[in-house]
């Protein structure tokens, strides 16, 4: 069995609420094991055999669709991915009036995309893109302010992306 951690773009925002509860009754599904939520914004751990993150993520969809009427974007890390993710930090020694996030992206952005968007970067907001995960620096408070959105990344990149906080990404690593 393989521990996983399911990242839901835009649950609980927008005015479509669901409880953590009937979010863990819809991943009961054959093969999946464990299963708990993280706080409100759609983060379920769950244990199962399947290796193939994408055929998770769909069949995760598919049944997200299915029992709530609208497509939920599934992110899916294991456990060694998110260590990996807090080990490539590029911002281990931001400065305290700064929170850190990380955008989950669907797919590894072209480097020409993310070039063109670089120089949008200022001293309130800075990121890095390594992978397919972006680390985005934003002044304490600000992050729902930021230029640097998922709506912003997936538009100027072409992929799909959901945000985390730093203290949401490292709390992954005790399940």
């Amino acid at each position: 069995m393989i521990r996983y951690i399911a990242f839901l773009r835009a649950m609980n925002v927008g005015g479509r609420v669901l409880k953590m509860e009937e979010l863990k009754k819809i991943f009961v599904m054959p093969g999946f094991k464990n299963i708990s939520t993280y706080i409100q914004s759609g983060n379920v751990i769950f244990d199962c055999a399947e290796e193939d993150t994408s055929l998770l993520a769909k069949k995760i969809e598919a049944k997200l669709f299915k029992s709530l009427s609208y497509e939920v974007k599934v992110f899916i890390k294991t456990i060694p991915d998110i260590a990996g993710i807090v080990k490539k930090n590029p911002f281990k020694d931001h400065p305290e009036d700064m929170n850190l996030h990380v955008s989950f992206l669907s797919a590894k952005p072209d480097k020409e995309k993310v070039e063109l968007i670089l120089p949008l970067q200022n001293e309130n907001e800075q990121f890095k893109v390594i992978n397919t995960e972006i680390y985005l620096l934003v002044k304490k408070g600000g992050y729902g302010n930021s230029t640097f959105s998922n709506n912003f990344f997936e538009k100027k990149l072409k992929v799909q992306a959901t945000t985390r906080n730093w203290a949401t990404v490292n709390k992954m690593l005790e399940y």
